[in-house]
């Protein structure tokens, strides 16, 4: 996840350099990046660029993302088809889990305020969908997204086999790493996404919608990553 173009940075590194509230997160960063406002700046906006994923700066994202969130000038915009097939998953007996790159707190925030489909244009209008989650991941308590080991070590925190875990992404790398661990996966490929190549296609399942996937495990289709 990237800084959204209207992220509070500037303002928010202006207005509380000095502030205590402010320099937990600065003390994070490399010593050079601490020197003045407009070097950190100019470094978050470095690694921001190079998508960069390190915990350092996932936690300033979610830093700045609170205030936004908290402020009403954020809300969580999803696909029409995601509330409400979590909460039909939800209402079945599934356990939910968030795995991402974003830290645990950002997820948290994401998922406190998503648009309420009901506000019409009100985008200030959100609900908080933090119940429907069992359990949230990150690169600092699973591991990077691209490594196996970190779904492996998922299977095991939820007390699961890994073969009955199905993992949802838009990256082809990350269903990879899944099958790899042994855990069913399929390619969520929404608009905007990179497309996938032939061999992908043939390689993986993939579906548009959330709609499209049945947890009955006689319907999955098995197509794993050839080793």
């Amino acid at each position: 996840m990237l800084f959204a173009q209207d992220s509070p940075l500037s303002s928010v590194i202006q207005e509380r350099w000095d502030s205590a509230d402010f320099k937990p997160y600065c003390d994070a960063f490399p010593t050079e990046a601490q020197a003045s406002p407009e070097a950190f700046e100019a470094h978050v906006k470095d690694l921001t660029a190079r998508d960069v994923k390190i915990a350092y700066l996932k936690n300033l994202q979610g830093y700045l993302w609170q205030a936004g969130y908290e402020n009403g000038a954020y809300s969580t915009p999803l696909f029409d088809d995601v509330a409400p097939q979590l909460q039909h998953w939800h209402d079945s007996s599934k356990q939910l889990v968030i795995y991402s790159s974003g830290s645990i707190f950002a997820q948290k925030l994401l998922f406190g305020h998503v648009q309420d489909p009901l506000g019409g244009a009100d985008e200030k209008r959100t609900q908080n969908l933090q119940g429907l989650i069992d359990g949230w991941f990150d690169t600092t308590n699973a591991g990077l997204k691209h490594d196996a080991s970190s779904y492996t070590k998922i299977a095991e925190e939820l007390g699961k086999p890994a073969d009955t875990v199905l993992f949802l992404s838009d990256n082809v790398k990350e269903v990879k790493a899944a099958i790899e661990a042994g855990m069913q996966s399929i390619v969520v490929d929404r608009p905007g996404n990179a497309p996938l190549s032939e061999e992908d296609k043939s390689k993986y399942q993939a579906v548009e919608t959330l709609n499209e996937i049945s947890l009955s495990p006689a319907q999955i289709d098995h197509r794993f990553f050839k080793r």
